[in-house]
Protein backbone atom coordinates (compact mmCIF):
# COMPACT_ATOMS: atom_id res chain seq x y z
CA UNK A 1 0.00 0.00 0.00
CA UNK A 2 1.18 3.58 -0.96
CA UNK A 3 0.86 6.61 1.16
CA UNK A 4 -0.10 9.74 -0.36
CA UNK A 5 2.99 11.16 1.31
CA UNK A 6 5.48 8.62 -0.52
CA UNK A 7 3.13 9.05 -4.09
CA UNK A 8 3.76 13.29 -3.34
CA UNK A 9 7.84 12.76 -2.99
CA UNK A 10 8.14 10.32 -5.72
CA UNK A 11 5.74 12.76 -7.76
CA UNK A 12 8.56 15.50 -6.76
CA UNK A 13 11.11 13.06 -8.03
CA UNK A 14 10.19 12.34 -11.47
CA UNK A 15 9.33 16.34 -11.60
CA UNK A 16 12.46 17.13 -11.19
CA UNK A 17 13.68 14.28 -13.29
CA UNK A 18 11.70 15.13 -16.12
CA UNK A 19 13.11 19.04 -15.41
CA UNK A 20 16.54 18.17 -15.72
CA UNK A 21 15.90 15.64 -18.89
CA UNK A 22 14.22 19.01 -20.52
CA UNK A 23 17.21 21.40 -19.28
CA UNK A 24 19.43 19.15 -20.66
CA UNK A 25 18.19 18.57 -24.14
CA UNK A 26 17.08 21.61 -24.81
CA UNK A 27 18.86 24.83 -22.52
CA UNK A 28 21.50 25.52 -25.61
CA UNK A 29 18.59 26.00 -27.76
CA UNK A 30 16.68 28.19 -25.66
CA UNK A 31 19.58 30.37 -24.53
CA UNK A 32 20.51 31.12 -28.05
CA UNK A 33 16.88 31.86 -29.02
CA UNK A 34 17.26 34.40 -26.23
CA UNK A 35 20.93 35.58 -26.81
CA UNK A 36 19.96 36.29 -30.62
CA UNK A 37 17.28 38.79 -29.03
CA UNK A 38 18.49 40.49 -25.74
CA UNK A 39 21.88 41.64 -24.13
CA UNK A 40 24.05 38.95 -22.71
CA UNK A 41 23.32 39.74 -19.43
CA UNK A 42 19.09 39.99 -19.79
CA UNK A 43 19.21 36.86 -22.36
CA UNK A 44 20.58 34.72 -19.47
CA UNK A 45 18.00 35.67 -17.45
CA UNK A 46 15.57 34.96 -19.87
CA UNK A 47 16.91 31.28 -20.02
CA UNK A 48 16.55 30.57 -16.80
CA UNK A 49 12.95 32.26 -16.93
CA UNK A 50 11.95 29.73 -18.91
CA UNK A 51 12.74 26.59 -17.00
CA UNK A 52 11.94 28.56 -13.75
CA UNK A 53 8.35 28.22 -15.72
CA UNK A 54 8.64 24.77 -17.07
CA UNK A 55 9.29 23.69 -13.30
CA UNK A 56 6.46 25.70 -11.76
CA UNK A 57 3.83 24.19 -14.35
CA UNK A 58 5.88 21.09 -15.14
CA UNK A 59 2.38 19.09 -15.42
CA UNK A 60 1.47 21.56 -19.13
CA UNK A 61 5.22 20.59 -20.54
CA UNK A 62 4.04 18.42 -23.42
CA UNK A 63 5.86 15.09 -24.00
CA UNK A 64 8.34 13.92 -26.34
CA UNK A 65 8.86 16.73 -29.14
CA UNK A 66 6.16 19.34 -28.55
CA UNK A 67 8.13 20.22 -25.16
CA UNK A 68 10.81 22.36 -27.53
CA UNK A 69 8.16 24.62 -29.13
CA UNK A 70 6.04 24.92 -25.64
CA UNK A 71 9.67 25.89 -24.44
CA UNK A 72 10.17 28.89 -27.18
CA UNK A 73 6.68 29.72 -26.52
CA UNK A 74 7.50 30.50 -23.14
CA UNK A 75 11.35 31.98 -24.45
CA UNK A 76 9.18 34.28 -26.63
CA UNK A 77 6.80 35.61 -23.76
CA UNK A 78 9.78 35.97 -21.39
CA UNK A 79 11.66 38.21 -24.47
CA UNK A 80 9.19 40.08 -24.80
CA UNK A 81 8.79 40.88 -21.15
CA UNK A 82 12.38 41.90 -21.02
CA UNK A 83 12.39 43.97 -23.44
CA UNK A 84 9.10 46.01 -22.05
CA UNK A 85 10.87 45.94 -18.80
CA UNK A 86 13.97 47.41 -20.42
CA UNK A 87 11.39 50.08 -21.54
CA UNK A 88 9.51 50.91 -19.00
CA UNK A 89 12.89 51.13 -17.39
CA UNK A 90 14.63 53.17 -19.67
CA UNK A 91 11.47 55.88 -20.01
CA UNK A 92 11.73 56.09 -15.87
CA UNK A 93 15.59 57.01 -16.04
CA UNK A 94 14.54 59.63 -18.82
CA UNK A 95 11.97 61.28 -16.80
CA UNK A 96 14.08 60.82 -13.51
CA UNK A 97 16.71 62.44 -15.47
CA UNK A 98 15.34 64.83 -17.59
CA UNK A 99 17.14 63.72 -20.65
CA UNK A 100 18.03 60.43 -22.31
CA UNK A 101 21.00 58.86 -20.78
CA UNK A 102 24.50 59.00 -22.54
CA UNK A 103 27.61 57.26 -21.94
CA UNK A 104 29.95 58.36 -18.84
CA UNK A 105 32.62 60.20 -19.89
CA UNK A 106 35.85 58.42 -19.83
CA UNK A 107 38.65 59.82 -17.43
CA UNK A 108 40.15 62.61 -19.19
CA UNK A 109 37.13 64.20 -20.32
CA UNK A 110 36.01 64.48 -16.81
CA UNK A 111 39.35 66.05 -15.27
CA UNK A 112 39.28 68.69 -18.30
CA UNK A 113 35.52 68.99 -17.56
CA UNK A 114 36.42 69.53 -13.25
CA UNK A 115 39.60 71.86 -14.37
CA UNK A 116 37.24 74.22 -16.53
CA UNK A 117 34.41 74.06 -14.25
CA UNK A 118 36.92 75.08 -11.18
CA UNK A 119 38.36 77.92 -13.56
CA UNK A 120 35.14 79.36 -14.41
CA UNK A 121 34.02 79.36 -10.80
CA UNK A 122 37.33 80.85 -9.53
CA UNK A 123 36.55 83.65 -12.65
CA UNK A 124 33.10 84.07 -10.77
CA UNK A 125 34.22 84.77 -7.36
CA UNK A 126 36.93 87.36 -9.14
CA UNK A 127 33.83 89.41 -10.08
CA UNK A 128 32.17 92.32 -7.91
CA UNK A 129 28.79 90.98 -6.54
CA UNK A 130 26.52 92.30 -8.06
CA UNK A 131 27.57 90.72 -11.21
CA UNK A 132 27.93 87.40 -9.43
CA UNK A 133 24.24 87.59 -8.55
CA UNK A 134 22.75 88.65 -11.75
CA UNK A 135 24.45 85.12 -13.11
CA UNK A 136 23.70 82.62 -10.31
CA UNK A 137 20.40 84.01 -11.26
CA UNK A 138 20.55 83.09 -14.88
CA UNK A 139 22.52 80.05 -14.57
CA UNK A 140 21.96 78.27 -11.22
CA UNK A 141 18.47 79.56 -10.41
CA UNK A 142 17.70 79.66 -14.41
CA UNK A 143 15.51 82.72 -14.22
CA UNK A 144 14.33 84.07 -17.09
CA UNK A 145 15.32 88.06 -17.62
CA UNK A 146 12.27 89.39 -16.52
CA UNK A 147 12.49 87.24 -13.13
CA UNK A 148 15.91 88.46 -12.78
CA UNK A 149 13.99 92.15 -13.56
CA UNK A 150 11.88 91.39 -10.65
CA UNK A 151 14.76 89.67 -8.01
CA UNK A 152 16.49 92.44 -8.74
CA UNK A 153 13.60 95.52 -8.29
CA UNK A 154 14.54 97.15 -11.91
CA UNK A 155 13.24 96.99 -15.35
CA UNK A 156 13.44 94.52 -17.80
CA UNK A 157 16.18 95.88 -19.90
CA UNK A 158 18.47 96.82 -17.36
CA UNK A 159 18.27 93.23 -16.07
CA UNK A 160 19.15 92.99 -19.50
CA UNK A 161 21.62 95.23 -20.04
CA UNK A 162 23.40 93.57 -16.45
CA UNK A 163 23.18 90.56 -17.71
CA UNK A 164 24.74 91.12 -20.28
CA UNK A 165 27.49 93.11 -19.20
CA UNK A 166 28.47 90.83 -16.19
CA UNK A 167 28.29 88.01 -18.26
CA UNK A 168 31.00 89.65 -20.71
CA UNK A 169 33.23 90.70 -17.59
CA UNK A 170 33.16 86.46 -16.69
CA UNK A 171 34.25 85.76 -20.42
CA UNK A 172 37.40 87.88 -20.14
CA UNK A 173 38.15 86.53 -16.43
CA UNK A 174 37.14 82.67 -17.43
CA UNK A 175 39.84 83.72 -20.96
CA UNK A 176 42.04 84.61 -18.44
CA UNK A 177 42.18 81.60 -16.07
CA UNK A 178 41.27 79.43 -18.93
CA UNK A 179 43.89 80.83 -21.99
CA UNK A 180 40.96 80.75 -24.35
CA UNK A 181 41.40 82.27 -27.38
CA UNK A 182 39.52 85.46 -27.94
CA UNK A 183 37.69 84.56 -30.62
CA UNK A 184 36.06 81.51 -28.86
CA UNK A 185 32.69 82.53 -26.67
CA UNK A 186 31.70 81.68 -23.24
CA UNK A 187 28.70 79.89 -22.73
CA UNK A 188 27.94 79.13 -19.75
CA UNK A 189 26.10 81.77 -18.20
CA UNK A 190 23.27 81.88 -21.03
CA UNK A 191 22.60 78.15 -20.72
CA UNK A 192 18.89 77.05 -19.25
CA UNK A 193 17.45 80.89 -19.31
CA UNK A 194 15.69 82.25 -21.92
CA UNK A 195 15.87 86.15 -22.73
Amino acid sequence: MILEGEQSVASDAANRTRLRHLFDEHYEAISRYCHRRLASEDANDAAAAVFSVAWRRINDVPAGDAALPWLYTVARYQVSEMRRSARRLANLRTKLNGQARHPEPGPEAVIVRNAEQAALLEALASLRESDQEILRLRAYERLSLPEIAAVLECTVEAAKKRSARAAKRLERAARRSLFVPSGAGITATSEGADS
